[in-house]
C-alpha cells in the first residue's frame, strides 16, 4: 500500500477493509485511516485531496505500482480505463511516468468502459480516438493488449460482440485496477438510472441527463448519440481495486449520494459500497457535501476553529429559519451545538459573534480598491461581467488602473449560424459602401463552402475559427464600455492551449504560462481577479488558473515581481457561499441592472448558448438569482437587507 499524500485525508468505507480482501495479494488498494466517528456515514472509502492534479499523481503511482508488481510476478496487468475529462490528468501522468521513469506498458492489457453507439473509431468523439490520442500513442502498450468495445458493430452483431467483450476480460484473469468517474445521475461507465447490480456488458439508452452534460463536446444535444455500450456494474465490480474520481463544485451532491445514501437501482455508484477495495478520490470542492466537511459537529467532537464556528451558526439559522441574533440555548442543544454555546458561554454571545463577523465582510464601494493597478483574469470572453461585472463598475469609479485579460478566444463557443449572420453582414456593407466585393465575396463563397460541407463536431476551418474568435472579442470589448472601461482596457491573450478548435484542449504549456507571465510582468498589478469557479462544463477555468499559477511562481522564483493579491471570483455555474466568502459587495438596482445589460452584449451566447450546462436558464437569469439569492440570505440571517451581491475569496 502506498500513504496518503499530504492535504489528503480519508475515510475507511464501511466495506473497504482489509479483512474483506485477499490477504496474500498484492492488490491492496491505498492506505486508509483507522475507522472514526467522523467518517461514520461513509459507506465508501473516500480520500479528499487539495489539488486536482494531486488526484491524478496519487492514482497513477497505485497504477504504476501494480504494472511493475505484475511484471516482476511475470504477467500482465490488467487494467480497467475511463474516457473523459475525469481521468486525463492520470492519462497524461501516466505519460511522464513513461517518459521520464521508464515505467513500461508492454505488459499491460488494457479494457475500456464504454463506447458512444454507433460511433465509428476514427470520429472525434470516438472513445477508441480518445484513448489512442490521449494514452496509447505515448506509451509502449502492445496494440493486441488494448480492448475497446467498438461503435461501429452492426446492429445485428452488437449481442456477440459485447459477449466477446466478457470472455476477453476473464480470459485476461479479470480486471486488477478500475479507473471510474462519476456522471450528474451517479451513473459509472454508462450504467444509467435502473442499471441492475448484476447487469453485465451490454447496449444502453443514455439518460436524459448524461446527453445534455455530452452536449458541449457534441456540439448541441442533438448530436449526441442515444445509445452506448458499456461494461456493466457486475463487470466493474468484478475488478480486485477501483479508484473512481470526481472533482468540482458540480459533483459534490452525487459524491454524497453515493457514499453516503443507500444503495439504489436508481445511482449506480452506490453500489461500490459493496466492492472491498474501492477508494473514492475526490478534491475539495467534490466533498463539500460530506457529513463530515458539511456538517461535522453532527458526527464527532470538533475543534472550534473560526471558519467551523461560522459554518455552524449559520447553518443552525438556516435549519431553524431563525435570525443568527435570536438563535437560542435550546437551537443550539437540539441540533447538537451545545458545546459552541459552552465554548462562548452563552448563546447570545456565540450569535453575536458570527453576526458582526459576518458583518465585517461586507464591503461597500468606499471600502474597494482604490487608484491600484488591477488585472482581471476571464477564462472565456464573458466571464468578468458574468461573475463580477458589479465590482467591476465600482473599481472603475474608484480610478483603479484596470487590464481585463481575456485568456481564450472562446471561439468554439459561437454557433456556425452568427458566422454567416456576420459574412453577410460584411457583403451587404461592401455593396453600400463600395468596398473591395471581390474580396469579400471570396471570403463569403470560401466561409459557406466549408459550412455546407461541415458535419457536427468538425473542426472549423482556421478562417471560421478567426471569425468566431473576432465575433467574441468585439462582444467582450461592447461589454466592458458598458460598464465604463475602453477597448484599450481589454487584453486578448488567446492561449495556445485552447486553439484545438475542440471541446478538448491541450494541456497547459510553457507558452501558455510565458504569455500570462508577460502580461504580469508588463502591468505589474496589486491585485488579480481570477476564476475560482471550477465546474465550466469543458475545464477551461482550471486550466486557465493553472496557468496564472505558473506564471506567478516562476515571477516568485525569480523575485522579479511582487506576488499580487489574488481574489477568486465564481457566478457562471455557482457563486461562493456566504460562510467562504472573503468579501461581500453590495449591489444595488441600478448596478445590477447596468451588469446585465454588459451580460447582454454577448449575444453570440445569449438566449441559447452553446454550453449551458444542466442549468436551462440563461446566463443573465442565473447571475441576477444567485447575486439576489446571496443577499436575501444575509437578510435571512439578519443582516443589512440589500438588493443583491457578489462574493469573492481572497488568498
Amino acid at each position: 500500500m502506498i500513504p496518503p499524500a499530504p492535504g489528503t485525508t480519508e475515510s475507511p468505507g464501511a466495506a473497504a477493509n482489509d479483512e474483506a480482501r485477499d490477504p496474500q495479494s498484492t492488490n491492496r488498494g491505498l492506505s486508509r485511516s483507522p475507522a472514526g466517528d467522523a467518517h461514520a456515514r461513509e459507506r465508501i472509502s473516500t480520500a479528499v485531496v487539495d489539488a486536482h492534479e494531486d488526484i491524478a499523481r496519487l492514482v497513477a503511482e497505485r497504477i504504476a505500482t501494480l504494472v511493475r508488481a505484475r511484471a516482476r510476478e511475470g504477467r500482465a496487468c490488467v487494467l480497467g480505463l475511463a474516457t473523459g475529462s475525469t481521468p486525463i490528468g492520470v492519462y497524461r501522468e501516466l505519460i511522464r511516468m513513461h517518459r521520464d521513469d521508464g515505467l513500461s506498458f508492454r505488459h499491460v492489457v488494457s479494457f475500456n468502459l464504454d463506447e458512444y453507439y454507433p460511433m465509428s473509431p476514427d470520429n472525434v468523439h470516438s472513445y477508441h480516438r480518445f484513448m489512442w490520442e490521449n494514452l496509447f500513442d505515448h506509451i509502449d502498450i502492445e496494440r493486441s493488449n488494448v480492448h475497446i468495445l467498438r461503435g461501429d458493430v452492426p446492429r445485428d452483431e452488437v449481442d456477440q460482440h459485447v459477449a466477446d467483450y466478457e470472455a476477453d476480460i476473464q480470459a485476461a484473469g479479470g480486471i486488477d485496477f478500475q479507473l471510474l468517474g462519476i456522471g450528474k445521475t451517479g451513473h459509472i461507465g454508462f450504467n444509467e438510472p435502473g442499471s441492475g447490480a448484476e447487469s453485465r456488458t451490454r447496449v444502453v439508452t443514455l439518460d436524459m441527463v448524461t446527453r445534455r452534460d455530452a452536449a458541449a463536446d457534441f456540439f448541441g444535444e442533438e448530436n449526441v448519440p442515444r445509445e452506448a455500450l458499456t461494461m456493466g456494474v457486475a463487470t466493474i465490480m468484478a475488478a480486485r481495486e477501483i479508484a473512481i474520481i470526481a472533482t468540482g463544485e458540480h459533483k459534490s451532491a452525487i459524491v454524497r449520494r453515493a457514499v453516503e445514501g443507500e444503495i439504489v437501482i436508481d445511482v449506480a455508484a452506490t453500489f461500490l459500497q459493496r466492492h472491498p477495495a474501492t477508494t473514492f478520490f475526490v478534491d475539495h470542492a467534490a466533498a463539500a457535501d460530506l457529513t463530515r466537511v458539511a456538517t461535522p459537529w453532527l458526527l464527532d467532537e470538533v475543534a472550534w476553529t473560526e471558519p467551523l464556528i461560522i459554518r455552524a451558526v449559520t447553518w443552525l439559522s438556516r435549519t431553524t429559519d431563525t435570525a443568527i441574533l435570536k438563535l437560542t440555548e435550546r437551537d443550539y442543544a437540539e441540533h447538537q451545538l451545545s458545546s459552541l454555546v459552552a465554548k462562548f458561554g452563552s448563546a447570545g454571545e456565540a450569535n453575536g459573534h458570527v453576526f458582526n463577523a459576518l458583518g465585517a465582510r461586507i464591503k461597500g464601494r468606499s471600502k474597494l480598491p482604490q487608484r491600484q493597478r488591477i488585472v482581471v483574469f476571464s477564462p472565456h470572453p464573458d466571464d468578468d461581467v458574468i461573475s463580477m461585472g458589479g465590482i467591476l463598475r465600482k473599481l472603475f469609479l474608484n480610478e483603479n488602473a484596470l487590464t481585463v485579460a481575456y485568456m481564450t478566444s472562446g471561439n468554439i463557443a459561437v454557433f456556425d449560424h452568427d458566422v454567416r449572420r456576420y459574412v453577410e453582414f460584411l457583403v451587404r456593407l461592401a455593396q453600400d459602401r463600395q468596398l473591395d466585393q471581390s474580396a469579400i465575396n471570396a471570403l463569403r463563397d470560401r466561409v459557406y463552402r466549408f459550412l455546407d460541407d461541415k458535419h457536427p463536431g468538425d473542426v472549423d476551418s482556421t478562417e471560421v475559427q478567426d471569425i468566431k474568435r473576432i465575433i467574441r472579442e468585439s462582444e467582450a470589448i461592447s461589454g466592458i464600455e458598458t460598464l465604463g472601461l475602453s477597448s484599450a482596457d481589454a487584453r486578448f491573450l488567446n492561449l495556445p492551449f485552447y486553439q484545438t478548435g475542440q471541446v478538448r484542449k491541450d494541456a497547459i504549456g510553457p507558452a501558455d504560462i510565458a504569455i500570462v507571465k508577460a502580461l504580469l510582468e508588463e502591468t505589474r498589478p496589486d491585485i488579480i481577479f481570477v476564476a475560482g469557479d471550477l465546474s465550466d462544463p469543458h475545464g477551461t477555468h482550471r486550466m486557465c488558473k493553472e496557468a496564472i499559477e505558473g506564471a506567478m511562481n516562476e515571477l516568485r522564483d525569480e523575485g522579479t515581481v511582487t506576488r499580487p493579491e489574488v481574489w477568486l471570483y465564481r457566478g457562471a455555474w455557482q457563486e461562493w457561499p456566504v460562510t467562504e466568502a472573503t468579501w461581500l459587495v453590495p449591489i444595488s438596482q441600478d448596478e445590477l441592472r447596468l451588469k446585465l445589460q454588459a451580460i447582454f452584449k454577448h449575444q453570440s451566447q445569449k438566449d441559447s448558448a452553446p454550453f449551458p450546462g444542466q442549468d436551462d436558464r440563461e446566463f443573465w437569469q442565473r447571475v441576477e438569482a444567485r447575486n439576489k439569492d446571496t443577499a436575501a440570505l444575509l437578510d435571512r440571517f439578519g443582516l443589512a437587507e440589500y438588493f443583491a451581491m457578489e462574493a469573492y475569496v481572497v488568498t
